[in-house]
């Protein structure tokens, strides 16, 4: 399956907000959209009339690529979230929660999803005591997430912890001391709180 490679400021600028794909990089005064950067191409500065397909496309787009899903994954999670008792915008965004490197995210192992991402890649994360590789993996509630693996990769996630004090969220609970956290419950939709109208996801892929 093919990802992208480019840099993840484009993305932003395409989107024409922060989708943080950065971590606190994104903070820095030099951030391109805190500076003014039109959207990338010949015609991104150029202002056009939007049409409804437009506006439900880039909510969809900017959803998946705060989360560095490819199209299919992101498919995929909607589907899951369409065959789900409840509200299919809100179901989507918790299964989104739940993805194993998302949790990575949110304890603080990674600056930034890429990052939590690629921790899990290279294997120095284990979920219930068992080695987890996989960043798509779906987590339950009172599922253990721990960092392992070599001295070096463990006191870079240290690093990331201090940094600025980073708590988990509400819904996490995490020692710092050993690199360990654990999902108390799901998500709330304001708990989660992402910069997109879900809704307009939901309405898109009903057509």
């Amino acid at each position: 399956m093919g990802r992208y490679t480019g840099p993840a400021c484009r993305l932003c600028r395409r989107e024409g907000m922060k989708l943080f794909l950065k971590g606190d990089r994104c903070r820095m005064a030099k951030c391109p959209i805190d500076t003014g950067r039109p959207a990338p191409g010949m015609h991104g500065a150029r202002p056009s009339k939007k049409t409804d397909y437009c506006v439900q496309l880039r909510e969809k787009q900017r959803l998946r690529r705060s989360y560095g899903l490819q199209e299919g994954q992101f498919k995929l999670f909607f589907e899951r979230a369409a065959s789900k008792r409840g509200i299919t915008g809100e179901m989507l965004l918790q299964l989104l929660e739940m993805r194993l490197d998302n949790l990575a995210f949110r304890l603080g192992f990674g600056a930034s999803r890429r990052a939590a991402r690629q921790l899990v890649l290279h294997g120095h994360v284990t979920v219930n005591g068992r080695r987890a590789n996989v960043p798509s993996m779906t987590l339950k509630v009172g599922d253990k997430i721990e960092v392992k693996g070599r001295k070096q990769s463990q006191e870079a996630v240290k690093r990331v912890l201090d940094a600025k004090g980073r708590e988990a969220s509400s819904w996490l609970t995490l020692d710092k001391d050993a690199l360990r956290g654990e999902v108390l419950r799901i998500p709330t939709r304001e708990e989660i709180a992402p910069l997109v109208n879900e809704q307009l996801i939901v309405e898109l892929y009903s057509k």
